[in-house]
């Protein structure tokens, strides 16, 4: 692997499937990464036919070609920090659990399961490969409550259960857990970060809105941008969030669903 650069430009790995609609996937991702500082390299998973009404095909892409090309950053461009997203199958899971044993650096797990038409992007029977093979490489875990439960088994309707759930997650490996509220019902939203030294609440007023396709992706790689850049967890989480509130309160209104986020707010306010 190539050595770690001495630059600020935090350098961010991205194992993810594509969004034809640029609101979500890689395509979000590499703006989340940019607007936070950092630079984005990728490794496509599958690609997805998609816009803000929803996902209408997906081709998963071969195994080898997915190692390869995450092969090909690391051996050059290395990697500060790997983030995944959609991985989609028992096998890719177990590709990409092969490529961060190797890869010797922090990873954000974002254990997609489901976009957000309701389509399924990871196979059933791939949720105890992620269980067991992402979720104790996981330097930062990042599911909302449908996931956490799925991966849990326990009822996520309210802090005490993001709570719950949550260490329950670190008992499995992870590292950090950053339990998302939005699917949590309320006037506020609580994001509830755990780590084995204590708890982070982040809450704001809930956004009236239907923009908010990809803020999953979005947080998960702004918080893969500030651990590059050699944040603490607590920082680089804090900073993630602050910047997809703005993203989601700026969303341009693109399309007639789910729009996508501003992800290039603050490249426009400097």
């Amino acid at each position: 692997m190539a050595s770690r650069s001495t630059s600020a430009l935090g350098r961010v790995l991205i194992i993810a499937g594509s969004d034809s609609g640029g609101g979500a996937g890689v395509q979000a991702d590499i703006k989340a990464v940019t607007a936070m500082g950092g630079y984005a390299a990728t490794a496509i998973t599958a690609i997805t036919v998609q816009n803000t009404l929803g996902v209408h095909g997906v081709h998963a892409l071969p195994l080898d070609l997915i190692e390869a090309q995450a092969r090909a950053v690391l051996d050059d461009i290395g990697a500060d920090t790997i983030k995944t997203g959609m991985l989609g199958s028992v096998a890719v899971v177990q590709r990409v659990a092969a490529i961060l044993d190797t890869a010797e650096t922090p990873a954000v797990v974002d254990p997609v399961m489901v976009a957000k038409g309701g389509a399924a992007l990871l196979d059933a029977d791939a949720v105890e490969a992620v269980k067991s093979l992402m979720i104790p490489r996981a330097a930062v875990l990042t599911p909302n409550a449908p996931e956490a439960e799925a991966l849990t088994g326990l009822t996520v309707a309210d802090l005490d259960g993001q709570r719950r759930a949550g260490e329950a997650l670190l008992r499995m490996g992870a590292r950090s857990v950053l339990m998302k509220g939005g699917h949590v019902e309320g006037p506020t939203v609580i994001d509830l970060l755990l780590t084995p030294t204590g708890e982070t609440l982040l809450e704001g007023p809930r956004i009236d809105t239907t923009s908010t396709h990809g803020t999953g992706c979005t947080l998960a790689s702004a918080v893969a941008a500030g651990l590059a850049q050699g944040w603490s967890t607590e920082t680089a989480v804090a900073e993630a969030w602050a910047y997809v509130s703005e993203a989601i309160r700026r969303a341009p209104g693109l399309g007639g669903g789910h729009g996508p986020l501003d992800h290039g707010w603050p490249l426009r306010d400097r």
